[in-house]
């Protein structure tokens, strides 16, 4: 009997994403390859371990599945107790909200490549209710993302919260009377700054949404309307003097932001590389 981990890392993955083309792509490799290790390792087991009509192990699988855990689990413990970080050569899917990518995620992946020279990263960076719904789904191993969530996670790392401020162009005084340039309709930050016109019966305050706060700045900063940002967005525009700080009596609630994975089913190194972002963070803030 020769099986390798290749092929239970094959039958773990389809077994968690009930797809052979989605097991495929999260390994980096070709559908038939997937199936010719699941099929190798059906021969030597002497029996079917996936249902390919209803995507779902079998008995059989359900019972050799938890032992596939127990062997890659043991695996990575073997890494772990080595110390040796160069021995993790695979892929870290990470996901991350906008407000991240612009403020400290070059500090978070120079870390993390020099604590694992050989780990790649593939980056999503989307709403955080987009990214919550990937990470549900397998399709990440790792989010950094505001909250509130709609799904609890096994693993998750404070990384701090994030005061909203008002901005706008040099000479700008009053926001009320301005267009009001937010995030995207699909995030807590909309819903935050629609509600508040809305109570006020400000039915002539234009909200033009965007799903690139970056471009809302700019637009700021080119006297199309005021924008309301994590401060930690607007340091350097207001710094250099592009963007002012606007006193508004009031201003959304702070973005409190996690790093999120699923602790019982991913490697250790996605555990400490969310704690490596609490620390990155941390420092930033």
């Amino acid at each position: 009997m020769n099986i390798t981990l290749k092929q239970l890392e094959a039958f773990i993955w389809v077994a968690d994403l009930r797809s052979f083309h989605k097991a495929a792509t999260r390994l980096g490799t070709t559908q038939p390859n997937i199936s010719g290790r699941i099929a190798k390792l059906e021969g030597m087991l002497g029996g079917q371990l996936i249902d390919r009509d209803m995507m779902q192990v079998t008995p059989l699988g359900a019972r050799m599945l938890k032992r596939a855990r127990a062997v890659a689990s043991a695996m990575d413990a073997l890494v772990v107790e080595s110390g040796a970080a160069g021995l993790y050569d695979g892929v870290l899917r990470l996901g991350v909200t906008e407000m991240v990518a612009e403020t400290w995620l070059r500090a978070f992946l120079t870390r993390l490549a020099d604590e694992f020279p050989k780990l790649d990263v593939e980056l999503t960076v989307d709403f955080s209710a987009t990214l919550e719904k990937r990470l549900a789904e397998r399709a990440i191993d790792l989010a950094l993302q505001n909250a509130p969530f709609q799904r609890a996670m096994s693993g998750e790392v404070a990384l701090g919260s994030y005061p909203m401020i008002w901005v706008g162009a040099p000479g700008v005084t009053d926001v009320a009377s301005q267009t009001i340039l937010t995030h995207g309709r699909d995030t807590i930050l909309y819903q935050q700054v629609s509600a508040h016109f809305a109570a006020l019966g400000g039915a002539a305050t234009r909200l033009v949404p965007s799903s690139n706060l970056a471009v809302g700045l700019q637009m700021a900063m080119d006297g199309r309307g005021v924008s309301v940002v994590p401060e930690a967005m607007a340091r350097a525009a207001l710094a250099g003097g592009s963007l002012v700080r606007l006193n508004y009596p009031w201003v959304p609630e702070p973005l409190t932001f996690f790093a999120r994975y699923d602790a019982e089913r991913t490697q250790t190194v996605v555990g400490q590389a969310a704690q490596m972002a609490a620390e990155v963070a941390n420092h930033f803030s």
